[in-house]
């Protein structure tokens, strides 16, 4: 054969079908057709992917497991995330005219009824939120100057990541939104329905079975943890970096903290330290900051210091 002759097959399709593409002749058994739509409706015949039932037994819980990490990891190597900076804080501390809005209609509610304890009690927490919602201006500064960092806003080599939920979280997301950045918003899945705050990038938007697999992101390129005021969650995620930090499971990090009268209230790290179930030098495992300003410049003092800068 000349070589101009040789023609390649077509990569998708024969010219001739091949025996298992034709069903059953019904000339050859009149059943046939019913018990091969019998066999292909059956469960043991669906694709392990697409057998929800399998895919959510506990034999299959290793898969699982890894799935949920490797979807996000090969993502966030896909846009070049080599570190990240989290931040962390309450849900619930939304941004002023938010703030103010609910303050008037608990104030409606109360006066209606002055005599409820409850109504009262709401009252004060709309009071206190408002008094909190500076944090959400300071989270969403926070956000551009993380985004801001580097050579760019194209620049994903340090990005902002957060739980991707509402409050502190969509505030850090939306100052890097407003600078034209990506960043990155880690939710987990919850028995009712939830949201993703709208301003994480949505190429960068995970949603995880595993709260152990999320936190495992959440680690995994961390050079830094800011954490505004917050509640369960946030101790949650605060805790168990400053264990991990501790224990040098992990290679120290910066953990700073804004908003310092909140946290020295909430946790008496003095009292810890003379009760002895802490050391001195573990009250030197984070920072406080008073604003998103100062506390991006401890971030990368901290770093310059540590000799690990944030952009080689």
């Amino acid at each position: 054969m000349k070589k101009s002759a040789i023609k390649p097959p077509n990569k998708y399709k024969r010219k001739d079908k091949l025996p298992w593409e034709h069903p059953k002749s019904a000339i050859e058994d009149p059943q046939a057709r019913e018990r091969i739509k019998s066999i292909m409706q059956s469960t043991s015949y669906k694709m392990a992917i697409e057998d929800e039932d399998f895919m959510r037994d506990e034999a299959t819980l290793p898969v699982r497991l890894e799935l949920d990490y490797m979807k996000a990891e090969l993502t966030l190597q896909k846009f070049g995330i080599e570190r990240t900076v989290v931040a962390f804080g309450s849900t619930r501390i939304v941004e002023q005219k938010t703030a103010l809005q609910k303050l008037k209609e608990a104030q409606m509610a109360y006066e209606k009824d002055t005599d409820s304890s409850a109504l009262l009690n709401k009252l004060k927490v709309a009071e206190r939120i408002l008094e909190k919602s500076c944090y959400y201006d300071m989270a969403r500064e926070f956000g551009s100057l993380v985004a801001k960092a580097g050579k760019g806003a194209e620049d994903n080599r340090v990005t902002l990541m957060t739980g991707g939920g509402p409050g502190i979280m969509e505030a850090a997301n939306r100052g890097a939104f407003d600078v034209g950045a990506k960043s990155i918003g880690l939710n987990i899945t919850l028995p009712h329905e939830q949201f993703p705050n709208p301003y994480v990038s949505p190429e960068l938007c995970f949603q995880f079975y595993y709260f152990a697999i999320r936190k495992m992101h959440f680690m995994k390129r961390a050079c830094g943890f800011v954490v505004f005021p917050g509640g369960y969650g946030t101790m949650d995620e605060l805790f168990e970096a400053l264990t991990l930090i501790q224990t040098r499971k992990i290679v120290p990090i910066p953990i700073i903290f804004v908003g310092e009268a909140y946290w020295s209230k909430l946790i008496d790290f003095e009292m810890l330290e003379l009760e002895g179930v802490i050391d001195c030098e573990d009250r030197e495992l984070f920072l406080f900051a008073k604003d998103a300003k100062e506390a991006w410049e401890s971030l990368q003092i901290w770093h310059k210091a540590n000799k690990t800068p944030l952009f080689s």
